[in-house]
């Protein structure tokens, strides 16, 4: 362990830390007490006897600087200056609380203070942690990130890759884990094959240092030097604090205590906050009145926000649904389309680069999207004329390099992310659900998360089960989410351009079969179509085919085929699936009467169940016979070509089952 204790602080500063650790005891202590009578519900996680680290660290930073915290994270928001009255007001799941009392003690954040929430997720900070000094390296602020974690949390595939990612990218980082030797019960000994957390940083490059996380002169020390390398360019390091939390996992657990008496006894002995108060005494910096007089004072401010707390309102609906979604921005959608015509990828690549040169704060990073121009060629030219900074290849590290596009958002940058396949959008999903689609809400309504996920999904070109996944259905089930699906290139562009000024969370979805498909007329200028505008692609008086992305080409071959049998046909595209245009779908029910969904996705529990179901509820008097819904059969795709085209809905398939609702 690297000690640092031989030296020492100004006295001021030593003061300030010492306040600041009583400070998160007092706090604290007095949350025990009112969970423990039933005022603060549902859980809350102790940071006693740990508060040293986040005292030493936070008092070395800017204002400017981010922190990331975790479902301990009490003292991290308390030493970056958080207001204990909104703190506490939080915890009562009060309207005034830091977030509207929706994300209770595991999510409290400040944007303001650049303080970027803790995370009921283990783990979490640290790729959120690295979308923030990717903004800050981006802008060239000097800021740093510094993410706070558990040793558990070393043990989870984010750390090994935010690690790996931030000293690729020499981002200005910081990673502090706060190794207080337990997860839930286990000791860390059991569950990690290194002694030290700290040696990990090896692998990577950076340096990794071990030291005392119950001394906060030898905390602060070490920081300094860590922030130095990092405004220098020089990129992350691993610090690992060794400290013990004093009571069980969480005011909640209720388990036997599995820790030996001995071992709790010597760190109790160990007391950070006596051994500050110690080193203050003995410098005669404060006299024992004095140390009275700190407590007395944080005893009454802890006692005003608890009042404080107790005097605030409870929020009520209209504040919950209030903050799941930013509000949509407004576009005007081109009268025309013009005479131009364009592929799909080079209507998605030229709204990719006319974005781009118009708003600085947007960037694109994924795998091979850079030199190679992506897998489909959709970013083809965009690193020669951004740069390497901007049009970013990642390592293979799906969940990483998409929490680092949510924490870049967050930090006020427009990431756009591409997945090479959409499939491996199964490797991000805490991120995209637990992180992403929750942010906003978590925090109160206040935050927003202006991020785009892009790329492939879809079968046709066989690349089989784990290569042509339609899973449109996770996303739309997702509240914060929106989803966009185009199915023309005139779509493609506009909506993309939508989707990347808007506020919120985009599922971009593009076909592979698409990429293929032929020109269509595209506008030069630039141009954005409203996210939640359904077109109507051809009208049509005896049945409605709603139809999304690939199915749409498909559905208009359908309908030509089936006019030459005296059959008209009404093909309705959503674009988007989250927001749904509702009133352009049951309109176009209400005048034909029968309905026909199609999709690539399967029909079991496919996104067509949820449309078939609104329009039961919104339209039934209107039908003249069930709802029909068409889409792949409940099996993975096959790699065999034959049987592929078995699984894919066909133009023939779609026209017989417009038959057989007219029967």
């Amino acid at each position: 362990m690297n000690s640092k204790s031989n030296f020492s602080l100004e006295p001021d500063l030593l003061l300030q830390i010492y306040t600041t650790m009583q400070r998160i005891r007092t706090f604290e202590n007095r949350t025990d007490e009112l969970f423990q009578k039933g005022i603060v519900k549902g859980t809350a996680h102790s940071y006693v006897g740990e508060e040293a680290i986040a005292s030493g660290v936070c008092a070395a930073l800017n204002e400017g600087d981010y922190i990331a915290s975790y479902h301990r994270g009490h003292g991290h928001c308390i030493a970056k200056g958080a207001d204990l009255d909104r703190m506490m007001a939080e915890l009562f799941g009060r309207k005034d609380g830091y977030c509207q009392g929706l994300g209770g003690s595991m999510h409290i954040a400040d944007m303001d203070l650049n303080i970027l929430g803790a995370n009921g997720i283990v783990g979490a900070a640290m790729p959120l942690s690295t979308g923030a000094a990717l903004a800050a390296k981006l802008r060239g602020t000097n800021q740093v990130a510094v993410a706070f974690f558990g040793d558990g949390a070393s043990n989870q595939g984010i750390f090994h890759e935010s690690l790996n990612l931030a000293a690729v990218w020499k981002l200005p980082m910081i990673f502090v884990c706060e190794n207080n030797q337990y997860a839930l019960t286990t000791s860390y000994r059991n569950t990690t094959a290194v002694a030290q957390v700290a040696q990990r940083a090896a692998s990577y490059d950076i340096p990794g240092i071990t030291i005392d996380g119950n001394d906060a002169v030898e905390v602060h020390l070490t920081v300094l030097e860590a922030l130095e390398r990092a405004r220098a360019g020089e990129g992350p390091t691993l610090i690992e604090a060794m400290t013990y939390r004093w009571g069980q996992h969480s005011l909640r657990t209720n388990l036997q205590d599995p820790r030996p008496k001995k071992e709790v006894d010597n760190w109790l002995a160990r007391d950070p906050l006596k051994q500050m108060e110690n080193r203050l005494l003995s410098k005669k910096i404060v006299s024992k009145k004095d140390i009275k007089a700190i407590s007395d004072a944080t005893n009454t401010e802890v006692e005003g926000a608890v009042s404080f707390a107790l005097k605030s309102e409870e929020p009520d609906m209209t504040v919950m649904l209030n903050s799941v979604y930013a509000p949509h921005k407004d576009h005007i959608e081109p009268g025309s389309s013009g005479n131009r015509t364009l592929s799909f990828v080079d209507a998605l690549n030229e709204a990719l680069h006319q974005e781009m040169a118009q708003d600085e704060r947007v960037f694109l990073m994924g795998e091979d999207v850079g030199l190679t121009g992506g897998l489909f060629q959709v970013s083809r030219g965009l690193m020669d004329r951004f740069g390497e900074a901007r049009v970013r290849d990642t390592p293979i590290s799906e969940a990483t390099f998409v929490g680092c596009g949510v924490g870049a958002a967050i930090a006020g940058m427009r990431p756009i992310v591409e997945l090479q396949i959409f499939d491996f959008v199964a490797l991000t999903m805490d991120m995209l659900v637990n992180q992403a689609a929750k942010f906003r809400f978590m925090l109160g309504g206040k935050p927003t998360v202006p991020l785009v996920i892009r790329g492939p999904q879809g079968g046709g070109i066989r690349l089989a089960a784990q290569h042509s996944q339609s899973l449109e259905a996770w996303f739309t089930h997702v509240p914060g989410l929106v989803v966009v699906a185009p199915s023309t290139a005139y779509d493609a562009k506009g909506l993309l351009v939508a989707a990347i000024r808007d506020d919120n969370p985009v599922v971009f979805l593009e076909q592979k079969l698409l990429y293929l498909t032929q020109s269509g007329p595209v506008p030069e200028e630039l141009y954005a179509i409203p996210l939640g505008k359904a077109d109507v692609k051809r009208e049509g008086t005896d049945v409605t085919i709603v139809a999304t992305l690939g199915m749409v080409p498909r559905a208009l071959g359908a309908a030509v085929a089936l006019e030459r049998e005296g059959i008209s046909v009404e093909v309705v595209d959503p674009r988007t699936l989250q927001p749904l245009d509702e009133e352009t779908i049951l309109a176009s029910v209400r005048k034909t009467n029968r309905l026909l969904v199609v999709h690539e996705a399967w029909v079991k529990g496919g996104f067509g169940a949820e449309l078939a179901a609104m329009v039961v509820d919104k339209a039934f008097d209107y039908l003249d016979a069930p709802i029909a819904r068409l889409g792949a059969p409940h099996t993975p795709m096959p790699y065999n070509d034959r049987l592929e085209l078995e699984v894919i809905p066909s133009q023939d398939c779609i026209v017989a089952a417009v038959r057989k609702l007219l029967t």
